[in-house]
């Protein structure tokens, strides 16, 4: 008897110690996922891993193909984040993707890792670049997280290569759509953070939105459109209709599943226009 024990030994102890790998090998193909936080259920997304577009595909639309007549003219872009982590710079622009927005910052508890790297490396291959900041509306008000953001990669340079930073403004991933705040309050605090960051660079933020998410949170408000350029998220074959106040957009994110790295956009002009965007 002592030979078959031995061996049922043997063959619980493999077992024993092929389980962990086995658990973290499946853990490790899906997403980080933190304690919640007060608030939060359970499964929901790590703090920092939010990025451009999470709710669009939900909201509006699942992909979009703009006018191809439109793409000699009017500059592709990709906006990138931690997901993305190494980004293969030189096939996007030899695709023709000649900007790009990279993550800098989330509320005023994350920033991107990978942001230096991003940051930099669409730069060494010839595109106009700029940062983004994930808004969290629930967790600091919209001065702090202006300073946050321009303190870690937000700020603005007039080199003729630094887009003006954006304020990325939509569902929130980590819980109540609109943040937990009310219409007005949602306003007050946009305004905050616009009116920090163009006090801290000179420069008006652009805002990322979507139609959708605009209308529910903040009642469709209108004040933004004469001052802060839009940048409109819609999966679609057009950007649709946009938020009140803004006659045009000057981005439009189409797609989160283009043909390269990352989502990808347009600029609403020329290459001359996008330069003197950045410019200011």
């Amino acid at each position: 008897m002592r030979r078959p024990m031995t061996a049922a030994f043997g063959r619980l102890r493999l077992y024993a110690t092929g389980l962990p790998v086995a658990l973290s090998i499946l853990l490790s193909l899906h997403q980080p996922i933190s304690p919640p936080s007060p608030g939060e259920s359970p499964g929901t997304p790590a703090r920092g891993t939010a990025r451009m577009g999470m709710g669009v595909a939900l909201h509006d639309g699942r992909t979009g193909s703009p006018d191809t007549r439109t793409a000699a003219t009017q500059p592709e872009g990709v906006d990138v984040s931690s997901h993305q982590r190494t980004v293969a710079w030189s096939t996007l622009w030899a695709s023709g993707v000649t900007w790009a927005y990279v993550k800098a910052t989330e509320g005023t508890y994350y920033t991107n890792p990978y942001y230096g790297s991003q940051y930099t490396g669409s730069r060494a291959v010839g595109m106009i670049r700029g940062a983004y900041h994930f808004a969290t509306p629930d967790t600091t008000g919209g001065a702090a997280q202006a300073d946050y953001f321009v303190d870690h990669g937000g700020g603005w340079t007039r080199d003729g290569t630094t887009l003006p930073g954006v304020l990325d403004i939509e569902w929130n991933p980590y819980g109540d759509a609109c943040f937990g705040r009310t219409k007005a309050s949602m306003i007050s605090w946009i305004a905050n953070f616009l009116a920090r960051y163009k006090a801290r660079t000179g420069r008006d933020a652009v805002i990322y939105t979507a139609t959708s998410w605009w209308t529910q949170c903040t009642g469709n408000y209108a004040g933004f459109g004469a001052t802060n350029p839009l940048w409109i998220a819609r999966y679609a074959a057009t950007p649709g209709t946009l938020p009140a106040g803004w006659p045009r957009h000057t981005f439009w994110q189409y797609t989160s599943t283009g043909p390269t790295v990352g989502d990808h956009d347009r600029f609403n002009g020329s290459p001359d226009g996008l330069r003197k965007l950045a410019t200011g």
